[in-house]
């Protein structure tokens, strides 16, 4: 397979102004999901096989949001689509302005593997809406998902509109040298950052959704059992391989243990009642990453949880406490279903500590007191 030949087919096909077509993006929109809906089964089965993550959770965490966007797309491009009529400014009368929705051309999107259907098919869905020719290279560590979106894109829609490229790290280099029209990659800062250099020598626009270590604040007027509840369900859904889960929790001190007996009692109610982890517990993606998790945990911090098992890649949803910022835990982002709790006295303070780091993804704030959550 030539990448520079499926490109240059994709720029020439882009020329012929087909795409253009409102009604031809609708039907390629509707197309897709007749064939997403047909092989659901398929879809189900290749990510279990990958990391073991159940249909329900599959569908709620990505079916259901690649439907909905489909969807909202299907149901609004013609609007999207329509030319606006703008105020002319000064120098430019009598001239009439408008804005003119145009597709840029022929666009990468960069998957991760953490939710490998949603985050390769989300991008792409609105740069077909939007009249572009689109390259999906997958994350080649969901290798089942991987083969199933090329099977399933690649056999049913022509290589020189909407394709799917598979490989590793040698293909998204290869792919990173051509010139594109805009570019969306989702995973580390690291590789962000060669994403972004790379498309910055073409001047080349990206999107870039890139991790970080999302903060949960936690106030001494909050709902205790709601607020549990919520970070449980938050935090160790697809095993806190997500990333706007939150990272770390910031409570006031009065409440620390409150807070930590609820979320203890949640993690129980929500995954098990004994000591073994639920059979549908989503696992850690691979072996690499279950030792780096692995070494984060500081065995005389461990609140809850803890127990993991090696040959299934099975971290049980983990609870530490007496965690300061100075600890290891605490330097990069966990991506994994292990929570440190930290407490705090002066909330200027604590502010202060997280403005010193990187900016997050995402910031929780569970309050009752408006003023003090703005």
């Amino acid at each position: 397979m030539e990448i520079s030949k499926i490109i240059n087919s994709q720029k020439y096909f882009f020329n012929t102004n087909k795409t253009k077509d409102v009604r031809f993006r609708i039907e390629t929109l509707k197309k897709l999901k007749t064939i997403l809906k047909e092989n659901e089964k398929d879809l189900y089965n290749s990510i279990y096989s990958d990391f073991k993550k159940s249909e329900f959770e599959t569908y709620m965490s990505e079916l259901a949001l690649i439907y909905n966007e489909l969807n909202d797309a299907i149901r609004n491009l013609k609007k999207w689509s329509k030319q606006k009529r703008v105020r002319t400014n000064f120098v430019n009368l009598p001239s009439k302005s408008y804005i003119i929705p145009e597709p840029l051309g022929t666009v990468l999107v960069i998957s991760a593997w953490n939710y490998p259907y949603l985050i390769s098919l989300i991008p792409a869905i609105s740069a077909i809406a939007a009249g572009n020719t689109v390259v999906v290279k997958p994350s080649e560590i969901t290798i089942n998902c991987s083969n199933i979106i090329s099977k399933l894109i690649n056999t049913n829609f022509p290589e020189n509109y909407f394709t799917v490229i598979e490989g590793g790290v040698d293909t998204t280099t290869e792919l990173l040298k051509e010139k594109w029209d805009k570019i969306f990659f989702t995973g580390s800062s690291t590789v962000g950052k060669i994403i972004y250099k790379a498309a910055a020598d073409k001047l080349t626009p990206v999107t870039l959704e890139l991790g970080g270590k999302s903060p949960t604040f936690v106030l001494n007027d909050c709902n205790i059992n709601m607020t549990a509840k919520r970070i449980v369900w938050s935090k160790f859904f697809n095993a806190g391989q997500t990333c706007i889960a939150p990272d770390y929790i910031l409570v006031e001190k009065k409440i620390e243990q409150k807070l930590l007996e609820a979320l203890k009692q949640e993690i129980k109610n929500n995954y098990s009642n004994t000591d073994t982890i639920n059979e549908n517990y989503v696992q850690i993606i691979n072996k690499r990453h279950f030792q780096r998790l692995i070494n984060l945990i500081p065995t005389d911090r461990i609140y809850s949880g803890g127990e993991y098992n090696v040959e299934e890649r099975i971290i049980n949803p983990t609870i530490l406490h007496n965690i300061d910022f100075e600890d290891d835990i605490m330097k990069d982002e966990i991506f994994g279903p292990i929570l440190p709790i930290i407490s705090f006295d002066n909330l200027n303070e604590t502010i202060a500590n997280i403005k010193k780091k990187d900016k997050p993804l995402s910031l929780y704030i569970y309050s009752n007191d408006k003023k003090r959550i703005k």
